[in-house]
């Protein structure tokens, strides 16, 4: 009688440990695929980032340069023209550089909304 009650223990033991391997194995996985699902999502969101951006780049400078030659017209000076399309650029960066922080929370914040959100679906 003892000893069937040391080979369920055994067996219980057994069963746990395969189970407890199981586990793992399956959250070793698991993890795998998280990670890969989130790497390709930042591959393809800066993919897409510079594709988009260098096109929005371009038509900037193109805009900035018919600009800078209307208002150049305007003032009959075209050194005027480009320097102020320059200045107006000037003033935006600054704007951008003072309101750095909140850009920055503002990314923290939509950024971990959509790798954290995922995993409560789960």
């Amino acid at each position: 009688m003892t000893m069937n009650v040391f080979e369920s223990i055994g067996d219980k033991t057994e069963r746990a440990a395969d189970i407890g391997e199981k586990y793992i194995d399956a959250s070793r996985e698991y993890f795998k695929l998280k990670l890969f699902q989130q790497l390709a999502f930042s591959v393809s969101m800066v993919a897409k980032l510079l594709a988009v951006g260098s096109l929005l780049v371009l038509a900037l400078i193109f805009a900035a340069f018919a600009g800078a030659i209307t208002i150049g017209d305007l003032l009959e000076n075209m050194a005027l023209g480009y320097l102020s399309v320059a200045g107006i650029f000037l003033l935006i960066g600054l704007l951008i550089y003072a309101s750095r922080g909140s850009i920055s929370c503002y990314v923290i914040k939509k950024m971990g909304t959509k790798f954290f959100s995922e995993d409560e679906d789960e």
